[in-house]
């Protein structure tokens, strides 16, 4: 797992395996992607969007807590998914950061509670897959309007982009601020660490078990 640009947000590159058959890879693997956050990542839901060149699904983001963490990947075709950070307070508030997911190299991209999500299919047609840490609650989902001038996500040159109606009726960022949609980075921060801190009792409560067995 690497760092994707903003706090929170992680890429992860996974080893394929050619041979005369074809290509096998592990796609998820749940070992790394705790090292890197600090807690086991719990999959309450798993999605499947197909889209066709030029729509964009975003930015999606959910009320923390609990929020909604994604791990993304694209299994068909390709997209330029990227990861906003809507977190007030936060340092990097308002930054993005782009990452190409593609049938190729098969990379995918974790994002923490509180971050703001999109995508556009840059393929004729893209299947992606995204595995997230609560299910739908449609009451806790909000939007950022994915081409609000002030974010300036460089979408790619020449791609018409294509919007459901909810996405194009969504405010821009400091509209959604004033509204007081987005979510708190200090919440944020405090649900991380919540994860955590339940991780290390689990494990330590573990561990005590295994000396009484002993």
């Amino acid at each position: 797992m690497e760092p994707a640009g903003i706090e929170g947000a992680w890429v992860f590159t996974p080893r394929i395996f050619h041979d005369a058959r074809g290509r096998f890879l592990e796609c998820f693997r749940a070992g790394e992607l705790s090292a890197a956050l600090g807690y086991q990542p719990v999959v309450a839901q798993a999605n499947c969007s197909v889209s066709r060149r030029g729509v964009i699904r975003g930015i999606h983001f959910a009320d923390v807590p609990p929020g909604q963490a994604k791990y993304v990947c694209c299994v068909s075709g390709a997209i330029l998914d990227v990861i906003v950070d809507v977190r007030v307070g936060s340092p990097g508030y308002g930054r993005w950061a782009a990452v190409h997911l593609d049938d190729a190299e098969r990379h995918a991209v974790f994002l923490s509670e509180g971050l703001g999500h999109a995508f556009m299919a840059l393929s004729d047609e893209a299947t992606v897959i995204y595995l997230c840490s609560t299910a739908y609650a449609p009451e806790r989902e909000h939007g950022v309007h994915p081409l609000d001038p002030d974010v300036g996500i460089a979408w790619p040159a020449g791609v018409e982009p294509v919007l459901s109606e909810k996405d194009a009726a969504a405010p821009e960022l400091e509209q959604a601020r004033g509204d007081g949609l987005l979510p708190a980075y200090a919440d944020c921060a405090a649900y991380l660490a919540l994860l955590r801190g339940t991780a290390a009792n689990g494990q330590a409560a573990a561990g005590d078990r295994a000396r009484e067995r002993a």
